[in-house]
């Protein structure tokens, strides 16, 4: 009877390598830590370790008008940033997986450039533009660099789905005397669903999060990255430090539903066997 005896030699090893994954987490979450704790100090952001929490700075930060106008600014903007950017994102994404045409490739590096270029780069370059329009800057100006910056997240985003979709499905759909209009929306976007609402967080996220391209187009009217730019400015208040604890749950809110969407969307059943047993029965 043959006994099998671990390596000693591993035993340091994967010591280190948990000594290794906490100092690298410890690096990642524990200012977010320190951020979250010293939102409840009475003390403001100085000495440690805080004393007197309270719940006064979250109070305040609800009563201050002009952080709730730039919290409203950017939720419109991410939102129309991200119906700008589905809508050419899904078809783009669509011509590179299903079509040919002279230029494909010089087209997809083209459409993966504002991924590349630095956002102080696109935010100049839109600028210009907007001032040889005549057009006036405004949250208008802000939502057309925003759509036009993240149309690559999309199209990256649905490209990726689109190589792993099963073609089987739509080529069943077609034989069953659907046409191509009808399997388009009844099986390629169903299929495509993980992908594209994945795509809308994460150009949601990062249009809440822009700045550089914000900079350059910002009106009268701030968004919320650049209203708390303005205000560190003028030194780190702990009512910076409970808005940011607040975009912080809501990111940890939407990463949990996201997550239980795609456990919930792994474990439906097969969307072929579903359109099968929802066909007519003439048509089987």
């Amino acid at each position: 009877m043959e006994f099998l005896v671990s390596d000693p030699a591993s035993v340091p090893r994967s010591r280190w390598l948990l000594l290794h994954a906490a100092a690298v987490f410890s690096f990642l979450y524990l200012p977010i830590a320190v951020l979250i704790l010293y939102s409840f100090n009475g003390q403001g952001v100085g000495g440690f370790p805080p004393h007197h929490l309270t719940l006064d700075w979250y109070r305040i930060l609800f009563a201050d008008g002009p952080i709730w106008d730039s919290v409203l600014n950017s939720l419109q903007v991410a939102f129309a940033a991200m119906a700008i950017s589905l809508t050419f994102g899904v078809p783009a994404a669509l011509a590179l997986d299903r079509t040919r045409f002279p230029g494909k490739a010089l087209f997809r590096r083209l459409v993966l450039l504002p991924l590349i270029l630095p956002g102080i780069i696109t935010g100049l370059s839109l600028l210009m533009l907007f001032n040889v329009m005549g057009a006036k800057l405004s949250l208008m100006t802000i939502v057309l660099g925003h759509g036009t910056a993240l149309i690559s997240v999309a199209t990256t985003e649905v490209f990726a789905g689109l190589q792993k979709l099963d073609r089987a499905q739509e080529e069943a759909s077609l034989d069953l005397g659907a046409n191509y209009w009808q399997t388009f929306w009844r099986v390629t976007v169903p299929n495509l669903k993980l992908p594209i609402i994945g795509a809308a967080l994460l150009i949601f996220t990062l249009s809440m999060d822009e700045i550089a391209v914000s900079f350059f187009l910002i009106g009268r009217d701030n968004t919320l990255p650049l209203e708390i730019w303005g205000r560190l400015r003028r030194g780190i208040t702990p009512e910076i430090n409970a808005v940011s604890t607040i975009i912080f749950v809501f990111s940890l809110v939407t990463i949990v539903v996201w997550y239980r969407l795609r456990v919930r969307a792994e474990g439906s059943p097969d969307l072929g066997a579903e359109l099968i047993e929802s066909t007519p029965p003439a048509n089987k």
